[in-house]
């Protein structure tokens, strides 16, 4: 309990958790955290598309997420790019 006392910020507290920028358990953590946000944006488009085509793409997406072949990426430039393709 005494690590949390002086936490005030996320960064913090990942560094807690985590370690710093650049250990294994943080690249771990930074990695799954983006994989969940890529998929929730991916359910989201999902559920609000009825494109046979963009289905069958974010399925394929889903599965190279899960399996581990999509693993480095840019954050920002990924996110960015799945957010242009679903709001048309």
């Amino acid at each position: 309990m005494k690590a949390y006392k002086n936490i005030s910020t996320f960064d913090q507290l990942k560094e807690v958790e985590h370690g710093k920028t650049g250990t294994e358990s943080r690249n771990n953590y930074e990695e799954k955290s983006q994989m969940f946000i890529i998929s929730e944006m991916l359910k989201n488009a999902r559920t609000s598309s009825g494109n046979k085509q963009t289905n069958a793409l974010i399925e394929e997406l889903e599965i190279g997420e899960k399996s581990g072949k999509i693993r480095n990426f840019n954050r920002e430039e990924n996110l960015n790019e799945l957010k242009e393709k679903f709001q048309k």
